[in-house]
């Protein structure tokens, strides 16, 4: 079977060096504490004043300063006597450090310089990122930026120059601090470009705790806090803010804060979405050549023009330039090109060439045919062309010679057809389209065309058939341009049929083009049509190719991995990776990532369309077999012991083994959409049992991750299974929506599917569900404080485990029994109930059942008053949550770091703490947890001072206290009502927004 248990290459942290490279190579951070590498090797870098001296040098950027500057770095005003000795010694000492490297510090002009190269310090690489970033960001690329100003934000190791003394040490802090906040500012301003905005608020709240007077850091939260539906609290900051200010400075806000406030005030709409560039428009075609004429409604496809605009655009003509588009048919590879060539016609006043070579068709272009045009139209009279290929090709490249020329060589079939056809001289350009990637046209500069982005396809849309029509159905014109699979050629001929038909609205045809086995018929007009594009590639397939196209176009998933297609295809993976490449080459098939393939949507339909029928449901089987073998061993190795696995449906294809246990997270990271999408597809016939199961099997990883997608597959395959009249496959898929809704925090309906769940397995007697569904209840009942049920269930589980010989259940029961005892009062039974708990698991592999378990021995030490040992519990849950991907148990153990920083008076770090687990319960843990939080966070705010904020967050609580039923929930709705009358009484006002 094949094997992911590979580890990945460990690598130093930051971005100068390579750690593969010359171990002679010097490297040096400042960025943290002074420090300096050969190659992999630590430098001894001395006395606080020795680093002081090689500080100084690396900040004057390779520039001399001499030894009266470096003194006054070094000691300020007051030198000792011997300053200039000690300079030397210092400089002697790190020459003697540097090694064979030591020529890289010289004297010279009374002083010292230190010639290193920019990649080798760790600033000098910042910078450099952060000019890119720049860049990237002007040119439109926020997402890139973004990422360049991480990486530059990064190389931070703690305060800058830590350690180092001198008056110029500590002005470069301060000078570098500054700018490293500006950078961040500038990152969090791209997060909230890029739509990260709940994930920006806890970092940005913690920001503002440390640099309250920082008005841009408040800015930013407003609009992070406003973006995530938090208006009133986006207003309570502005309150905090304009308080802050006058009681320490005696000033107002700054006129954009001030601006910010009335915007969230009036809800302005603009506030919702960062302004987008618009896309460059087309250049005007200034002169006649061999070009096709570019397209009216050129659309669009910026940063491709981007590229090609740098790859032609050479005023000297100093290189041959060739670049080759690639992309499946339809997707603009020739509009592109032409609108590209068009473009670059300045660059070329010889003349442009251009031919169709037929690369798609029964019979391409032959190239001695190809040559002889273009000897025509470069004024070779034909009694002067020769006769064969080689001939030709060379008169070709001779009479090019000094002259710069485009050649547009569009629908090429292959390398061989084209190499010919290229010329030699430099100041001249090839531009090539083809379906197949030309990567064995040696030099050629590679672009991948891929489909429009949604709001470019839109507007391609709207171009042709006008903003009118467009502008009252926004809406239904995304169906349709998503219809297309965002293709160009489908959205222009959809547009088109609209154009003709001026009694068709937008919803009509969004309509037509709903029905998946209709679309491809309807995607024709006049000549053009989409199928017959795709009929094109398809009929130069080899059986093997076509056979592969047609089965895993059969799969639901929106990509696929190569092993998952291995099993559709029923071959090893070595032959599976050949076809599937050969694929890609042809444009069919798409990259989506190493090891991972995808279709265009309407490929895909053109690939069923083409399947063969008696190989469809062997290839589904096989592939629902694979997915649920994989998934089982990946739950053995999170649930190490849990016997639930062996009564599972058994499976013909095998699976992929894992040696980690990361290694299975990270597969079912990578597969949770596929694996959702196979068991929806599949809940029928002699699949829907294994569906099910496949269900359950992931139900606390890919549950937890995909909880809305997963929620609806399961209740599909409920209604399935129920018609079917399966009862063990309808407890099953209920014991699935019991997980789910208990992880969003649905306590009413996760026990109603638990119910019918363990009412459906005592029927049948089935074990997974027999065990599972009565736990599932107990800790329902102890989450909603009906102790006596949750006592009752749990220690039913307990013995249908024990019954069932299943150690990993026993060991979770008794976590919940721990929970139990704590919620009692009685700690010394729920700490020992905890510890039997993890003694049980073992803590070999740090399992998301560990970690629940550390979690409930945390939460029974705090009731003992051991804070430290709590705490170190806690910690080491919340590692295990977070690799897991385990949302819920990382938001709980922030919300309970949040309460124990509180209680010890520390309400910053308390409010960092309470705004992480907001980030992550926004999404699973249900209203009940998010009130929890924000009563926290409440009072977090008000021990900081911030007042307006802090009752924005209680009124928020109580609002969500109001839905939840209890006791408890009343005693804490009258809590927050004496506190927000009491707090509203000392403000003089009775208002919550803060405004």
């Amino acid at each position: 079977m094949p094997s992911a248990g590979s580890t990945a290459e460990q690598r130093p942290r930051g971005e100068p060096g390579d750690p593969a490279e010359s171990t002679a190579t010097l490297r040096f951070h400042v960025l943290g504490p002074v420090r300096a590498w050969r190659g992999s090797e630590l430098l001894s870098s001395g006395s606080p004043q020795q680093r002081a001296l090689l500080a100084a040098l690396l900040l004057h950027d390779g520039h001399t300063a001499t030894s009266p500057e470096l003194v006054e770095a070094l000691w300020g005003e007051e030198p000792p006597n011997a300053a200039i000795a000690a300079l030397r010694t210092y400089a002697s000492r790190l020459r003697k450090a540097f090694g064979p490297n030591a020529d890289v510090l010289v004297s010279e002009s009374g002083g010292y310089a230190l010639r290193v190269a920019p990649a080798s310090l760790d600033l000098s690489v910042a910078r450099d990122l952060a000019l890119r970033a720049e860049r990237e960001h002007k040119a439109g690329e926020a997402r890139q930026a973004r990422e360049l100003l991480g990486r530059a934000l990064a190389l931070w190791e703690g305060e800058t120059l830590a350690g180092v003394p001198g008056p110029f040490a500590e002005h470069q802090r301060l000078r570098l601090e500054e700018w490293r906040l500006q950078l961040l500012e500038t990152r969090l301003d791209l997060d909230l470009e890029l739509g990260h905005h709940a994930e920006a608020v806890s970092e940005l709240t913690a920001l503002t705790a440390a640099h309250p007077l920082r008005e841009r850091l408040r800015e930013l939260l407003m609009l992070a806090l406003y973006r995530s539906g938090r208006q009133a609290e986006a207003l309570a900051v502005y309150a905090d803010t304009r308080r802050l200010l006058a009681n320490e400075l005696g000033l107002d806000p700054r006129p954009e804060l001030s601006r910010l406030q009335q915007r969230i005030l009036r809800a302005d709409a603009e506030l919702d979405h960062p302004v987008e560039e618009s896309a460059p428009a087309a250049a005007t075609i200034v002169r006649p050549a061999q070009l096709p004429a570019t397209v009216s409604d050129f659309t669009g496809r910026a940063s491709f023009v981007r590229e090609l605009d740098d790859q032609l655009a050479d005023p000297e003509g100093r290189v041959l330039k060739v670049s080759a588009i690639a992309g499946i048919d339809g997707v603009g590879k020739t509009t592109l090109a032409v609108h590209a060539a068009s473009r670059a016609r300045p660059y070329f006043p010889d003349g442009q060439l251009y031919v169709d070579l037929q690369g798609a068709g029964p019979r391409a272009a032959e190239p001695e045919a190809v040559l002889g045009a273009f000897l025509r139209a470069l004024g070779t009279p034909d009694s002067a062309i020769p006769d064969t290929l080689d001939e030709r090709a060379a008169l070709y490249r001779s009479t090019l010679d000094d002259r710069r020329v485009l050649v547009l060589l569009d629908n090429a079939r292959d390398a061989s057809q084209v190499r010919p056809l290229i010329p030699s001289s430099p100041g001249c350009a090839a531009l090539i389209t083809s379906r197949a990637r030309m990567t064995n046209l040696a030099g050629a500069h590679l672009v991948d065309l891929d489909v429009m982005a949604p709001e470019e396809a839109l507007q391609f849309f709207t171009e042709i058939v006008g903003r009118e029509r467009v502008s009252t159905e926004r809406e239904a014109a995304l169906d349709v341009v998503a219809a297309c699979g965002f293709l160009p050629l489908a959205i222009r001929i959809a547009a088109s049929r609209l154009v003709s038909r001026r009694v068709w609205t937008v919803s009509v045809l969004a309509a037509k083009l709903a029905d998946e086995r209709r679309r491809l018929d309807e995607l024709q007009a006049g000549d053009l049509a989409v199928k017959a594009t795709f009929e094109l590639g398809y009929g130069q397939l080899s059986p093997q190719q076509a056979r592969a196209f047609c089965l895993l176009g059969l799969a639901d998933g929106q990509d696929i991995s190569l092993a998952a297609a291995a099993a559709m295809l029923d071959q090893p993976w070595e032959e599976t990776e050949d076809v599937l490449e050969s694929l890609v080459d042809t444009s069919l098939l798409e990259s989506a990532g190493p090891g991972r393939y995808r279709y265009h949507d309407l490929a895909r339909l053109y690939a069923r369309d083409r399947a063969e029928l008696d190989e469809r449901e062997a290839a589904l089987s096989r592939l629902l077999d694979f997915y649920l073998a994989t998934a089982t061993e990946a739950y053995a190795a999170e649930h190490p012991g849990d016997r639930s696995v062996a009564h599972l449906e058994p499976t013909r294809y095998p699976g992929v083994e894992f040696s980690y246990l990361d290694d299975a997270r990270r597969w079912l990271g990578s597969e949770a959409q596929c694996i959702l999408s196979c068991a929806r597809q599949l809940t029928h016939g002699t699949h829907l049992r294994r569906s099910i199961d496949l269900l359950w099997s992931v139900k606390d990883t890919v549950g937890s991750s995909n909880p809305r997608q997963y929620r609806e597959t399961a209740e599909a395959a409920k209604r399935a299974a129920h018609g079917a009249r399966d009862a063990q496959a309808e407890g099953r898929a209920c014991a699935a929506l019991s997980a789910v809704h208990l992880t969003a925090g649905n306590l009413e309906q996760a026990d109603a599917e638990a119910q019918r769940a363990l009412a459906l397995a005592v029927a049948i007697d089935d074990p997974v569900t027999g065990a599972w569904a009565p736990y599932d209840r107990g800790v329902i009942a102890l989450e909603q404080g009906r102790h006596t049920e949750a006592d009752r269930y749990l220690r039913e589980a307990l013995s249908r485990f024990r019954a069932d010989d299943n150690p990993f259940g026993v060991a979770n029961a008794l976590c919940r029994l721990s929970h139990l005892e704590t919620s009692l009062g009685n700690v010394r039974s729920a700490v020992a109930l905890a510890e039997e708990a993890i003694d049980r698991l073992g803590d070999e592999a740090a399992t998301l059942a560990l970690a629940e378990c550390r979690y409930a021995l945390g939460l029974a030490l705090l009731r003992t008053e051991h804070t430290d040992e709590a705490l170190e519990q806690l910690d080491q849950a919340l590692e295990i949550f977070q690799d897991g991907g385990q949302a819920l148990g990382a938001g709980m153990v922030h919300f309970r770091r949040a309460q124990i920083l509180l209680t010890a008076n520390h309400p910053a770090q308390a409010a960092a703490e309470a705004e992480q687990a907001l980030a992550v319960l926004h999404r699973v843990g249900g209203d009940r947890r998010r009130a929890d939080v924000l009563l926290v966070l409440g009072h977090a705010m008000d021990g900081m001072g911030e007042s307006a904020r802090a009752r924005t967050c209680w009124a928020e609580a109580l609002a969500l206290y109001e839905d939840v039923p209890g006791e408890e929930s009343a005693e804490l709705r009258e809590h927050l009502r004496s506190r927000l009358g009491d707090t509203a009484a000392h403000d003089g006002t009775s208002h919550l927004t803060g405004t």
